[in-house]
């Protein structure tokens, strides 16, 4: 037998029994379906995309019956008939939605055998979706606390550096050519401040409003802590990372608290975020307590396996 088509109302319906008994539809009546005109409409095969996402709902709740027994429930006809009507703007005749249930069916089956082959492993895809899903569901439980301006004040303090504008550093730095040792910058140092110009030995490069954490990132801890405590207007010879340099402080621009009232929308946005993060770590955490989770050792050196019970 052919496999059904996934994602297709086009596919024919499959025969079905009454609940009497009575004998299943002729090919004749299948095929009438199949020319139906409402079964070639592309919005059609949109609203059968969405089946996809009801019927992930519905393997979840049955995943722990009998894997042979699938149910085409109320709530599936409910979920297909809504979407239609969603996009349609009517209910689905009696045959819409007899191919409606069909396609259901056809990824039901489908999405089992391929559980029980286990296609699914090592399928990023698959994970990933699984994981939005749950997540979801853990998203429309989170409840936040109301947002008074007491609540707003306390994050807004302990996260100052968020608000707050940092100290800003002019420098410049003379590259020196041709010898980098200590010996040689220093005495283009003393040079410099001496009054010798040094544009014929070096070529100068002037930075602006540079924060602390720019240095930080372009210097290091230790070149940036000389800089920032050297006096202004004074060259010096550093030793950065990759060798000695000629620098000099020029100006330090002071830094600027952040004022409540006038950052308000953005502390309450920062403070959804933050508090909204915490709720969903603090409800995975939760969930994870129902699992024993066993840690196994990757090489002979590395610690034992260790296993948790809750």
């Amino acid at each position: 037998m052919s496999a059904p088509l996934l994602n297709d109302a086009s596919a024919p319906a499959a025969p079905e029994a009454s609940a009497k008994g009575s004998a299943p539809a002729s090919p004749s009546r299948a095929a009438a379906l199949l020319r139906a005109p409402w079964m070639r409409e592309p919005l059609l095969h949109f609203i059968v995309l969405g089946g996809l996402l009801f019927a992930l709902d519905h393997i979840v709740i049955g995943r722990s019956e009998d894997p042979h027994r699938i149910v085409v429930g109320a709530d599936v006809d409910r979920e297909a008939i809504d979407t239609f009507k969603a996009s349609r703007g009517h209910d689905p005749t009696a045959e819409e939605l007899k191919a409606l249930r069909q396609v259901w069916l056809d990824n039901e089956v489908l999405y089992r055998e391929g559980l029980a082959l286990q296609v699914d492993k090592g399928d990023v895809a698959i994970r990933e979706r699984v994981i939005f899903k749950a997540l979801s569901v853990i998203d429309s439980n989170v409840k936040l606390p109301q947002a008074t301006d007491d609540i707003l004040r306390k994050w807004f303090e302990g996260h100052r550096e968020k608000y707050d504008e940092p100290p800003r550093y002019d420098f410049e730095e003379a590259a020196l050519s041709g010898e980098t040792s200590e010996n040689a910058v220093r005495a283009f140092v003393k040079a410099l401040n001496g009054g010798t110009p040094g544009d014929a030995k070096a070529g100068l490069r002037v930075f602006k409003g540079r924060p602390h954490s720019n240095l930080l990132q372009s210097y290091g801890p230790e070149l940036t802590k000389e800089l920032i405590g050297g006096k202004p207007g004074e060259w010096r010879a550093l030793k950065a990372r990759e060798g000695w340099r000629a620098m000099r402080l020029n100006t330090v621009i002071a830094p600027v608290p952040g004022k409540f009232e006038t950052l308000r929308g953005v502390i309450y946005h920062d403070w959804v975020d933050a508090t909204a993060a915490e709720q969903r770590t603090a409800a995975v955490r939760a969930l994870t307590k129902k699992y024993s989770v066993r840690y196994e050792a990757l090489t002979k050196t590395a610690p034992a396996a260790v296993e948790d019970h809750e």
